[in-house]
């Protein structure tokens, strides 16, 4: 007889996992419970009580012993990026999104159109997941606890595995300024060690709102978990260098956004797209800031420790450009002391791996006939990986930005600045501060926006009876009437 015939039997193998994902569930569940406690005593706090907090969080990564603690230990613990632009970028991001949330208001009415009679009322999300990567262990949780403090949530981290340790110590550093406040510890929360996909998920899926970042398998977890999710597309930025541009310039602001952190950014430029009238001349000015260009045998041998199996090799992740020779045994180039490396590349796609993204000062250069043929290999790229991030472009004409962002599958065309700069916005341009980056429907994603605090909130808007005028179907369909009849 079929034992099925009165119920399935269960190994001890199942049931073992079953009571593990049960305690597991019990684990994330007292922390939501915590969190929405504390959430409603906040939110009743109103608007006052909301910029405290999120200025608390601020100021618990900026101060500058703290802020290089927690720069060393994200370096010591993952092994990615270098303490001084880690302390940079925890200091500039949180800067800049405080100048992007100063005065504004997210408690109670924040907008009226009396013409409407319509009134907008900011209302919390509640309990905010936010899911960040290895690469930015300490800059990306502050920069969703302000976000999500400011918005009157409480908010729970799920850091990877490598940037627990950080992430522990920057929530031990806003709790100290919590209880300065009179705030309670429970609006920031994080999973304990160890950080698994069991103890992730199941935050996701008791959350009230995800915030995404960091691998694809994440943000595809957050998309398919039941609860409402902002989650970001690959990165694998291409520039464009016209022969219009100032080659000088643009290769001190490749260089620059290409070595920042080690290339952590998903922002840094993967691939530099050059036209032909200018290639020779882009490539020495490149040189002589720090590029050294490999020889075809030479790229055979970085992309074989680059790639394993296909998969980029985390053992080259965010090393700096000497050490990346090292393990590709190019000693004579890692004597160079190189910022970093060049390959040359015509093709795109699996079999030509330095097309896509490869998180480290590792920039992959194409020659195009003209402007037409780099926007239409850019696209070719973009197909392959990358799409719905961001361009860049270096030349005079502002036709031509206009052009990628009418043609290109992108959220953003970055002119003539260091790209992982801009990109998450900087003090001389108006993108808004952020480090995470909607990538449209072109990168799976269901915004275009930096993810920033009107993802944080709910608006409800009540809506008032005003002079009721009802319009002819002349005033809108007479053109087509006269065009087609009726």
């Amino acid at each position: 007889m079929n034992s099925r015939a009165f119920g399935a039997v269960i190994s001890p193998v199942d049931m073992q996992a079953q009571a593990s994902a049960h305690d597991v569930d019990a684990q994330v569940a007292t922390l939501v419970a915590r969190a929405r406690a504390a959430q409603r005593d906040f939110e009743r706090a109103g608007q006052q009580a909301f910029d405290t907090a999120a200025s608390a969080a601020a100021w618990a990564i900026m101060e500058p012993s703290r802020n290089r603690q927690l720069a060393e230990l994200a370096v010591r613990a993952t092994g990615l990026g270098n303490v001084d632009d880690k302390i940079q970028k925890n200091f500039r991001k949180t800067l800049g999104l405080l100048r992007d949330l100063h005065g504004r208001k997210t408690h109670g009415v924040i907008a009226q159109d009396p013409a409407k009679g319509i009134v907008e009322i900011a209302r919390p999300v509640g309990v905010v997941a936010a899911i960040t990567p290895s690469t930015n262990p300490a800059a990306t949780p502050a920069n969703k606890i302000v976000n999500a403090l400011k918005c009157g949530n409480a908010v729970i981290v799920a850091p990877s595995p490598k940037g627990h340790s950080a992430c522990a110590l920057l929530l031990r550093f806003i709790h100290a300024e919590f209880l300065k406040a009179g705030l309670s510890p429970d609006l920031v929360q994080m999973l304990p060690e160890p950080v698994t996909k069991a103890g992730t998920a199941a935050l996701m899926r008791q959350a009230d709102l995800i915030v995404a970042t960091g691998s694809q398998a994440n943000v595809r977890m957050a998309y398919t978990s039941g609860t409402p999710a902002f989650g970001v597309g690959a990165g694998n930025v291409a520039s464009i260098v016209t022969q219009s541009a100032d080659l000088t310039d643009a290769a001190v602001k490749i260089a620059r956004s290409k070595t920042f952190d080690n290339a952590t950014s998903c922002s840094s430029e993967n691939s530099v797209v050059i036209e032909s009238r200018v290639y020779d001349a882009m490539i020495d000015a490149l040189r002589a800031v720090g590029g050294v260009l490999l020889d075809a045998h030479q790229k055979r041998a970085l992309e074989a420790v680059m790639w394993v199996d296909g998969k980029l090799a985390g053992q080259c992740t965010a090393k700096s450009a000497d050490v990346i020779a090292q393990l590709a045994g190019l000693d004579d180039v890692a004597a160079l002391r190189p910022a970093f490396l060049m390959v040359e590349e015509s093709g795109v796609g699996a079999d030509h791996p330095f097309s896509g993204e490869k998180l480290s000062p590792v920039l992959c250069v194409y020659r195009a006939s003209d402007f037409a043929d780099a926007a239409s290999l850019v696209e070719r790229i973009y197909a392959y990986m990358g799409a719905g991030h961001s361009v860049g472009l270096h030349g005079t004409d502002p036709a031509q930005a206009v052009t990628l962002a009418e043609t290109l599958p992108v959220a953003r065309v970055i002119v003539n600045q260091a790209h992982c700069f801009a990109t998450g916005g900087n003090f001389d341009n108006g993108l808004p501060f952020s480090l995470s980056m909607g990538c449209g429907t072109w990168g799976k994603n269901n915004f275009t926006d930096n993810l920033g605090f009107r993802q944080y909130l709910n608006v409800t808007r009540v809506a008032f009876p005003i002079a009721g005028t009802v319009p002819d179907v002349d005033d809108f369909l007479g053109d087509y009437f006269e065009r087609f009849g009726r």
